[in-house]
C-alpha cells in the first residue's frame, strides 16, 4: 500500500551542525552515507553521551558543513560493483570525504582546524576533540523520518510557524492519507522507499531542546518542546533500522509492506 511520497532527503555531516538537503542519498545499514560522520567530543558532557551539540552551544546549528569534493561524497566509492557482485559499499577515504565548515560570520574553516574549535567553544572551559566514525554518529538508531503532516500539526498546537528542519530528520515523509502522528501506526511494520531501500520502523523520537532552536537563527522557542511533551509523551517522529540498502530520492513512494 502507498502511503506517500518522500518530501526531502537530509542529511548532517557534523553532528549538530546544519544540515544539507540532497536530490538523493545512499541508504546504508549504518545510515544515511556521510551523516554524522564527524562529531566533537566534549571533556564537559557526560560519559553516556559525550558529544557537545547545540544543547551546550545552540549558535553551533548555524556552522553550516560542506564536502569538498560533493560528487564523490554522494554515495560509497564502489556502489556500482557493490551493487553488481553482492558485496559491500565502501566508505570514501578522510580525504574524499573532507569537510570544510562555514561559519555563522562568513569564514571558512577546515572541520579539524583548531580555530572552529575555538569558535564553537567561544570562551568555555572545557576542551573539545574531533571524532570521525564511517557509522552514522546519531543519537539512537541509523535512520530517522518526520511526515510533514506532523510538523504542520506541532505548528497548530504551538501557534507559530514550526520550520520541519528543527526536527532534524534524514527523511521528510509526506503521508496526505495518514494523521498527524499517525506514522505512529507502522511502529514495528517495514516501509520501501523508492525501488529498493527498505527500513524496519522501530519506535518513536524521543525529543530533547534541539527541537526548540530555529534553524536559521538558533532563536529558542520551548513552546514547540511544550506541545510535544504535553500531546505526545515527549515523542516527535520515528526512528529506523535498514533492511535493504538503496538509493533513496526526492519524491519516491513511500510503501507499507504488508
Amino acid at each position: 500500500m502507498i502511503l506517500g511520497s518522500v518530501d526531502s532527503v537530509w542529511r548532517y555531516p557534523v553532528k549538530s551542525m546544519r544540515g544539507e538537503e540532497m536530490e538523493e542519498a545512499f541508504v546504508g545499514f549504518p545510515g544515511i552515507y556521510g551523516d554524522r560522520l564527524y562529531a566533537f567530543r566534549s571533556s564537559g558532557a557526560p560519559e553516556g553521551f559525550p558529544y557537545f551539540t547545540g544543547r551546550d552551544r545552540r549558535e553551533m546549528i548555524r556552522f553550516r558543513p560542506r564536502f569538498r569534493h560533493p560528487e564523490v561524497a554522494a554515495r560509497p566509492v564502489n556502489l556500482a560493483q557493490a551493487q553488481a557482485n553482492n558485496a559491500a559499499p565502501l566508505s570514501g577515504s578522510p580525504e574524499q570525504l573532507s569537510i570544510e565548515i562555514e561559519t555563522p560570520d562568513g569564514q571558512f574553516l577546515a572541520v579539524d582546524d583548531p580555530r572552529l574549535t575555538e569558535l564553537l567553544l567561544d570562551g568555555q572551559t572545557h576542551s573539545l576533540s574531533l571524532l570521525r566514525s564511517e557509522r552514522a554518529l546519531v543519537d539512537a538508531r541509523p535512520v530517522s523520518l518526520f511526515s510533514i503532516q506532523t510538523a504542520k500539526q506541532l505548528g497548530d498546537e504551538s501557534g507559530m510557524a514550526v520550520d520541519k528542519r528543527r526536527f532534524r530528520a534524514n527523511l521528510y515523509l509526506d503521508l496526505p492519507n495518514t494523521a498527524p502522528f499517525g506514522e505512529e501506526e507502522y511502529i514495528g511494520c517495514s516501509l520501501r522507499i523508492g525501488s529498493t531501500v527498505v527500513v524496519s520502523i522501530l519506535g518513536r523520537d524521543s525529543r530533547c531542546m534541539m527541537v526548540t532552536l530555529d534553524p536559521d537563527t538558533a532563536e529558542k522557542s520551548p513552546t514547540v518542546l511544550k506541545a510535544i511533551a504535553q500531546n505526545h509523551g515527549g515523542n516527535a517522529g520515528l526512528y529506523a533500522a535498514v533492511l535493504v540498502e538503496g538509493m533513496a530520492r526526492r519524491g519516491d513512494p513511500v510503501e507499507l509492506i504488508e
